[in-house]
């Protein structure tokens, strides 16, 4: 394994004192130094979560060695551990279908330098968002799918997925419902932005739901994916303010910017490793 001279390491377990002083007494051993530290407790359910950022200037640890001595001490205090090193870049595919707002977005980041990963495929349902990839160099498969073909398209997706060693899905205005087979497979690994702020308004035409309701704010919300539809942990949530006199495509334009902007701070912090799920929950570390 490479050498490391940075790494996230992620700690949670049932609260109890000592936690911190043992882990770091163990990065301390190792010739290491705790860069940023983040941890709290969930008083009310006595979890105990923390975000370490280690870093060691000479790079001399071998991570095999880092990693062995950490699931030491996950085995000794029944502790859930997760270390992972700062050049580690996730691989993401994107699915989309005709909304390029969330697609784009996300590649133009990429582009810049502020999402640090590989994004080896985009795959969509419909070709219209193939000259978007292209101009982005980004390879694009269209495997189109709807209720009557989602056997076989969803098989298609696995051997892609496979194919190209992805970590983690992101659906950028994906309208399709992936089955609870596919969804299976993929535990808190597929990230999606719905347009409403859940749990109001979730399935399908929330601004058309939101305009009939008379809402006064209108929102976006990205999530992991689980069986049930648009109710998995909840990453990140935005709004803004409407009014009487928007219809539901001025609510849909408005909704873009919060939609693009909640989703990317979502896979932002993924990559990142600021995100925890406990229970029905999601943990962001500062």
């Amino acid at each position: 394994m490479t050498d490391l001279s940075q790494a996230v390491l992620l700690v949670s377990c049932p609260d109890r004192s000592g936690i911190v002083a043992r882990l770091a007494s163990v990065v301390h051993q190792m010739g290491w130094n705790i860069v940023q530290v983040d941890q709290s407790v969930d008083a009310e359910h006595g979890d105990f979560r923390m975000r370490m950022v280690l870093e060691r200037p000479d790079g001399n640890s071998k991570g095999s060695d880092f990693t062995e001595r950490f699931e030491t001490i996950a085995a000794e205090e029944k502790m859930t551990i997760s270390l992972h090193p700062r050049e580690e870049r996730p691989r993401l595919a994107i699915f989309c279908s005709k909304e390029p707002h969330c697609l784009q977005d996300l590649l133009q980041r990429h582009a810049s330098g502020e999402l640090e990963c590989e994004i080896p495929l985009i795959i969509s349902n419909h070709e219209d968002l193939r000259s978007l990839s292209e101009f982005f160099e980004v390879p694009f498969v269209h495997v189109p799918n709807d209720a009557n073909r989602r056997q076989h398209a969803e098989a298609t997706l696995e051997t892609l997925l496979e194919e190209h060693a992805i970590d983690l899905i992101v659906l950028a205005r994906y309208m399709q419902i992936l089955s609870p087979g596919f969804v299976s497979n993929w535990p808190e690994r597929i990230i999606n932005i719905h347009h409403s702020f859940l749990p109001a308004f979730a399935g399908a035409s929330p601004y058309r739901q939101a305009h009939e309701r008379g809402v006064k704010l209108i929102g976006a919300t990205a999530h992991y994916v689980t069986a049930e539809l648009d109710a998995g942990p909840i990453i990140s949530q935005d709004v803004l303010e409407c009014s009487h006199r928007d219809g539901v495509s001025d609510l849909a334009r408005k909704g873009r910017d919060v939609e693009r902007n909640t989703l990317s701070r979502a896979v932002r912090w993924s990559i990142e490793r600021r995100l925890m799920v406990q229970g029905d929950r999601v943990v962001v570390f500062g």
